[in-house]
């Protein structure tokens, strides 16, 4: 299709790539950015989604919520990959010529 954007193919990970380790919620409040803070909130969200003790009635909150964590964790990623438009705008203005026009 033309006009779509194409994201860059995906490298697989390897046995020598190291995980990154996820800040605790605590932390990531504190001192972290509010990804971060996002980030150990899904993971917690998770653990307590794929926990065998969670309550039905409990599921379709705790997926709900899981889904608009993740929603805002992907939107927060996109604004900080620069785009044509954030590349154009951070371009410098030449100097006006009225006799170009």
């Amino acid at each position: 299709m033309a006009g779509k954007k194409q994201l860059p193919p995906v490298r697989l990970a390897t046995a020598d790539d190291v995980p990154v380790p996820l800040k605790s919620l605590v932390e990531s409040i504190e001192s972290g950015t509010r990804l971060d803070e996002l980030k150990a909130l899904r993971a917690i969200l998770v653990a307590h989604i794929s926990s065998d003790s969670v309550l039905a009635r409990d599921l379709a909150s705790l997926t709900g919520h899981l889904r608009s964590v993740s929603k805002e964790i992907e939107e927060l990623e996109l604004a900080d990959t620069p785009d044509d438009l954030g590349r154009a705008a951070d371009t410098g203005d030449e100097k006006f010529n009225p006799r170009a026009v």
